[in-house]
């Protein structure tokens, strides 16, 4: 199961108690499905527990049942319809439209006058209209419709109740969407999908681990490749000073240094140090190594 339909899944949980959220819900699902005109009411979908909702959300609504509905068994999108006269004229009706009015779309604000009802309606318009990425893969959400006025009322709907979109225009759809993560967060939560949302943030989260871990471990790369590479340096310099016959006449902690770099080749420098007698800081013995390196340059020379 996609993401998409698990957020759909769980947004369908949600009770209908109260019949002006289910008229708000319904009011989503109408202007954002496929068809909402004079002649006919039209929803495809392919959500399996969208579309077991959409009886329950009408009846409850309206008082009214679908004059089509998918045969049962069927598979893949599917569509319920209401072509009757009487249940179109009903549907109307609730939310103050007009036939005329029928030709452009707009959302009759009065329908949404409380808080709920408002999240309700949003929610209806994601299970008929909207789809969100896999937050494993990126992060966005949309709702696409293709009334120009209903996606620029929902916008202004959306920043009355604390969102913050964005506005694009894709073929002959308008589209509200999000790209932040804690945007999308809190509109599933508001819509009543907490458990996707926490699914996002869990997702950044490992992102965000994920990510440390990488740089960390190519940081530790980069910085074991420096320390091989200034081993390397060291040893080398040691058998010059050892094939000039110098390195028998250096100090004795010179020579200490020599021996302990040599027998013990990948160990760093704060183990060595500690391999002197009497033991040393890392500091010091870094600066012995310095000098042999310093002074094989001048054998070299």
């Amino acid at each position: 199961m996609s993401f998409a339909a698990q957020v759909k899944s769980e947004l369908c949980r949600a009770a209908l108690s109260r019949k002006c959220c289910a008229q708000a819900e319904a009011y989503g699902v109408l202007l954002f499905c496929n068809l909402f005109s004079a002649s006919e009411i039209r929803i495809v979908s392919e959500s399996e527990p969208f579309l077991a909702r959409l009886p329950q959300l009408f009846k409850k609504a309206f008082r009214l049942e679908f004059d089509r509905i998918p045969a049962p068994g069927s598979v893949g999108k599917r569509v319920f319809s209401i072509v009757a006269p009487e249940k179109l004229s009903a549907i109307r009706e609730v939310y103050g439209v007009e036939v005329a009015g029928m030709v452009a779309n707009h959302i009759n604000f009065a329908v949404l006058e409380e808080p709920c009802c408002r999240l309700a309606f949003l929610r209806g318009a994601f299970l008929a209209g909207g789809s969100v990425t896999d937050p494993e893969k990126s992060y966005h959400l949309e709702l696409a419709t293709s009334h120009f006025n209903v996606s620029r009322e929902v916008f202004a709907l959306m920043r009355e109740c604390g969102f913050d979109p964005k506005q694009a225009t894709r073929k002959a759809n308008y589209i509200t969407y999000f790209k932040r993560s804690e945007a999308i967060e809190d509109l599933l939560t508001g819509l009543g999908a907490p458990l996707s949302a926490m699914h996002i943030m869990n997702a950044k989260l490992e992102k965000t681990i994920r990510g440390s871990v990488n740089r960390q471990v190519n940081c530790d790369a980069a910085n074991m490749g420096k320390v091989v590479d200034a081993a390397q340096s060291q040893i080398e310099a040691i058998h010059r000073l050892h094939q000039a016959g110098q390195l028998d006449t250096l100090p004795d902690k010179l020579k200490e240094a020599a021996r302990l770099r040599t027998e013990f080749p990948e160990e760093s420098l704060a183990a060595l140090a500690g391999r002197c007698d009497p033991p040393v800081t890392k500091s010091a013995f870094n600066h012995r190594l310095r000098k042999l390196v310093e002074l094989a340059g001048q054998e070299k020379g």
